[in-house]
């Protein structure tokens, strides 16, 4: 199902349009490097760059069990992924907005596994453990995925903010 576009006149240029989901997609699909946000338990925010994998409507991260942004997600689930481009004269940064779910299904996993793998080479390759991910060389990593109520897209040049609803 697709989203609904609206565009934020307020931020963008005087003739802009909304920007196209289908664009917004490819570039979530393509990107190779994305921030996370997250909140600490005590209310300090921590951002950290990761790689990341969209799949059937959701941004998967991976993170180690003891790693700062699993411990900010038991007791906040409520975080944001933002990738783009750094530059003012063109290209579309974009910021995915949800709450992350573990994903602990074999089947779901296997098939992100195999996303991983395929998006960045066999240095990615994970097997399937008990509700984790395995890499003999990084060792168990947690799977989360963000399933986004809301995408919000900034493009730079042509000047736009576009808003994805998703129901």
């Amino acid at each position: 199902m697709e989203p609904t576009a609206e565009l934020d006149a307020r931020f963008s240029a005087e003739n802009a349009t909304p920007t196209p989901w289908r664009e917004a997609r490819d570039q979530l699909e393509r990107a190779e490097t994305y921030w996370l946000s997250t909140v600490r338990a005590d209310g300090r925010p921590h951002v950290t760059t990761l790689i990341a994998v969209w799949q059937d409507g959701a941004l998967h991260f991976t993170t180690g069990a003891e790693e700062q942004k699993a411990r900010n997600l038991e007791s906040n689930r409520n975080c944001a992924l933002t990738t783009g481009v750094s530059s003012m004269s063109g290209g579309l940064d974009l910021v995915v907005e949800g709450v992350a779910e573990r994903v602990t299904d074999p089947g779901r996993l296997k098939r992100l596994a195999d996303a991983w793998e395929a998006k960045y080479g066999p240095e990615w390759h994970f097997e399937v453990g008990d509700g984790v991910f395995v890499n003999v060389a990084q060792g168990e990593a947690l799977v989360f995925e963000v399933a986004p109520p809301k995408v919000l897209g900034f493009r730079k040049g042509e000047f736009s903010q576009t808003r994805w609803r998703f129901r």
